[in-house]
Parts: C-alpha cells; structure tokens; sequence
C-alpha cells in the first residue's frame, strides 16, 4: 500500500540558505528575521528563518547587530562575495586541492582563463 499524500517538497542542501541571502541581498538596509520571511512567503515558519540566519552568521556569510530586542541581519558582502565564499567552502571539502584547482581552470573558456591570468598577475603585484 502507498501513501498518496503529497507533502511540503523537500529543498536541496542549501537551497533554503541561497533563498534568504538572495532575499538580504535586495534589502537596502539591515532587515529583521521577520521581514526576510515575509519576503520567502509560502509557509516557512519564522523559527526556520532565525535558524538560517544564524547558520549563516556562522559561516561568516551574514552579520547582524542587535536593534532594540532583536537582531537585523546584512550580507557579509555583495553577491560576487558571496559566490567567493561558496567556491572557497567547496574547495576546502575537497582533500586533493591541487586536482579540483587544474579541474577547474581546464574548464574555463579562453575569455574567462584570460581574466583569471589578469586577476592572478595583479595579486602578484599587490
């Protein structure tokens, strides 16, 4: 016998994680819990989004000040930050850093492997 009741859909590892930083990004200003939820809709519940927020905080992603009882919450950085941030944590999962490294630059396009020699030569000169 099978169970024909749907439930809520099930989200990626993460998925809930890139949903609220895609929501703080928009915000102009440190923004409360209660408005990124606002912001998600659907039915995810505020305890959720606090549990988000300080995964986040956590992993050095967000930071947050105290507004009178609660917090406000900020990206650590803008969006190209953020991916930085992303790539970094899988780099650093993997144990062979130099393979993942040569993976990687041996996918890229000849435009985005001329950007990164670019990028690459001025960190030289810093």
């Amino acid at each position: 016998m099978t169970d024909d009741r749907q439930g809520p859909r099930r989200r990626r590892q993460g998925e809930l994680e890139a949903l609220v930083l895609s929501v703080l990004g928009e915000a102009e200003e440190p923004v409360s819990a209660g408005w990124v939820q606002e912001r998600l809709g659907g039915d995810l519940a505020y305890t959720t989004v606090i549990t988000i927020l300080t995964r986040l905080l956590a992993k050095g992603v967000v930071t947050r000040e105290r507004a009178g009882r609660s917090f406000v919450w900020t990206p650590a950085s803008d969006q190209a930050g953020l991916a930085a941030h992303r790539m970094r944590r899988v780099l650093d999962a993997e144990s062979d850093r130099e393979a993942v490294l040569a993976s990687f630059v041996a996918g890229l396009g000849p435009d985005d492997e001329r950007l990164l020699r670019e990028l690459l030569g001025r960190a030289e000169g810093e």
